[in-house]
């Protein structure tokens, strides 16, 4: 055997074992970040929606208020601060406070 056979036939087991742990780390780049992050945002949208008049909330910027009025069309929550003092503010950056603990299973 020649050393350029003996490169060669090194190049070849190396170019597989290669190919299995590119895909082997992007498998678990997806079930540790990319699955467990789509869920998270489709439960706060989820409880986006269900926001209604009078519940608790507290925005990205961290202002805590109460929902006074919705509009879907614009995509905006009227919230109050303070007695008699409200805000406009956006729907996507708005999260509603949790009143009771998470049930642990």
């Amino acid at each position: 055997m020649t050393l350029t056979s003996i490169l060669l036939q090194a190049q070849e087991g190396n170019s597989w074992s290669g190919m299995l742990m590119i895909i082997a780390m992007i498998v678990i780049f997806y079930f540790f970040m990319i699955r467990p992050q789509s869920k998270k945002q489709k439960e706060i949208k989820k409880a986006r929606e269900a926001m209604d008049k009078g519940d608790k909330i507290v925005t990205a910027g961290g202002i805590f208020g109460t929902i006074r009025s919705i509009n879907n069309a614009e995509g905006t929550i009227m919230m109050e601060v303070a007695p008699n003092v409200t805000i406009k503010v956006s729907r996507e950056q708005v999260f509603p406070v949790q009143t009771e603990a998470p049930k642990k299973d």
